[in-house]
């Protein structure tokens, strides 16, 4: 059974730094296209960063230069650095494993971002 295990979420204050983790079993991450995504309340889920399985990346504009995704492979782990986190980042934040005959989701880990 695969599963993705989101960790490293909390609370920080604007300005502030997480990393999250997406922790995977049952597969090898290595071969999926690998996604972080977030959904605040009220709003539809929205893309952040992808990454390939050559390390190839991806972001959305509103977190460009802010958002490091990467994976290691050796620890079948994915990994979402934020960097000057603002108000609007607020979100549950996803971690996505997809290729061309299935996709799995993880269940979520909430950043928020308040003083």
């Amino acid at each position: 059974q695969v599963q993705l295990v989101e960790s490293g979420g909390g609370l920080v204050q604007p300005g502030g730094s997480l990393r999250l983790s997406c922790a995977g079993s049952g597969t090898i991450l290595s071969i999926y296209f690998m996604g972080w995504y977030r959904q605040a309340p009220g709003n539809k889920r929205e893309l952040v960063a992808t990454i390939t399985s050559d390390g190839r990346t991806n972001y959305a504009v509103s977190v460009q230069g802010r958002f490091t995704i990467s994976r290691d492979n050796a620890k079948n782990t994915v990994y979402l650095q934020m960097n000057s986190l603002k108000p609007e980042d607020t979100a549950v934040y996803y971690c996505n494993a997809a290729s061309l005959k299935s996709g799995y989701w993880g269940q979520g880990t909430q950043v928020t971002v308040s003083s």
